[in-house]
């Protein structure tokens, strides 16, 4: 029953004795059942697209931690793929795209109705987990944000300052915003299948908010995160979105009212203190432990943790990372995390 799922319970505002956990990127390369799983399905991409795998490397982490929350195995770039971009993944070098860099290859797309055949497999797997998942646990759907998506788009691959994206945004900003425009349409579809497969949650990833500046941080990060959580609430209502504008830093602040989300998830780099006061008076916040404990363990890792959990206990919180596990973490270390949080 929903009252008895922690997550839903924080969503809803409620300050509870112990905060609920989960991890980003809980479900990887850090634990060596998903390694095992990876090899079995060949690639990254054939396990994405492989219902049954992908299902099971998303239950791993609960069956090893029991976390209280699970988040769909999938990647941010399987949406513009299913409009028609072309993707593949080089080894040890990440995702590589075609570009769509002017009208011609924005009109090239797909409608965003157009994609639920390519995602089927991806609504499968959520069916497969709202089956299989304890009943105590909370299924998290997810997508990326459109300023994020679209910098993979524009750049044909991960850049480390969003340059294409921002240079489009400038040279020609009608074809960056029909980009924009097409993502944020799609994204609502994506997110309400996912919905009506079983996501109990669904997140949104703006992982490259932060290189937004000015006015374009509002028009292109919060507006459409605003416009897809609006979409979703008025189709599936009651529906909890979390929303994180990554690297927003002191913009943090009034983003609950700025996206409509019940819940915005923070990096590590602002202070717990500094968002107990400024953000999570307006609502749920999530987080934010740095990942690099998660590799070095040891006193500190336990000592801010109890930091985190104390800053944020005067309101509704989720505990999580600042961003994603690392590859390179210790999954002991992520069990004298949830110990710390649990047992004190």
């Amino acid at each position: 029953m929903a009252q008895d799922k922690l997550i839903l319970r924080a969503l809803a505002g409620e300050t509870l004795p112990t905060p609920p956990i989960w991890m980003m990127r809980q479900a990887g390369r850090y634990l060596p059942e998903y390694r095992a799983t990876r090899a079995e399905a060949g690639d990254f991409l054939s396990l994405c697209y492989n219902s049954e795998l992908a299902a099971e490397v998303t239950l791993q982490p609960i069956r090893r931690y029991g976390f209280d929350a699970s988040i769909l195995f999938a990647d941010i770039l399987l949406l513009p793929q299913a409009l028609g971009v072309d993707l593949w993944f080089v080894t040890g070098e990440g995702p590589r795209m075609s570009t769509t860099t002017d009208m011609d290859g924005v009109k090239a797309l797909k409608p965003a109705d157009a994609i639920h055949d390519h995602l089927a497999p991806v609504y499968e797997t959520v069916r497969i987990l709202a089956r299989e998942l304890p009943s105590e646990t909370t299924l998290i759907g997810f997508a990326g944000a459109p300023w994020t998506v679209a910098t993979y788009m524009i750049g044909g691959r991960g850049t480390p300052d969003q340059a294409p994206a921002h240079a489009l945004k400038t040279e020609d900003r009608a074809t960056f915003e029909a980009i924009i425009d097409l993502l944020t349409d799609a994204t609502i579809e994506y997110l309400s299948a996912q919905a009506e497969a079983g996501a109990e949650c669904v997140k949104l990833f703006d992982s490259w908010a932060g290189s937004l500046k000015g006015h374009d941080f509002e028009a292109y990060s919060l507006e459409p995160m605003r416009k897809i959580t609006a979409a979703l609430k008025a189709r599936h209502p009651g529906l909890p979105v979390i929303a994180f504008p990554r690297g927003a830093g002191e913009r943090f602040a009034g983003t609950h009212a700025a996206i409509g989300a019940d819940c915005i998830a923070l990096d590590d780099g602002v202070s717990a203190e500094w968002a107990a006061e400024h953000v999570q008076k307006d609502g749920c916040v999530q987080g934010n432990l740095a990942s690099s404990h998660m590799v070095t363990g040891g006193d500190a890792l336990v000592s801010e943790t109890r930091a985190i959990v104390k800053a944020f206990s005067g309101g509704p919180h989720i505990f999580n990372l600042g961003h994603g596990i690392t590859p390179d973490a210790d999954p002991e270390n992520v069990q004298l995390m949830i110990d710390t949080i649990r047992n004190g």
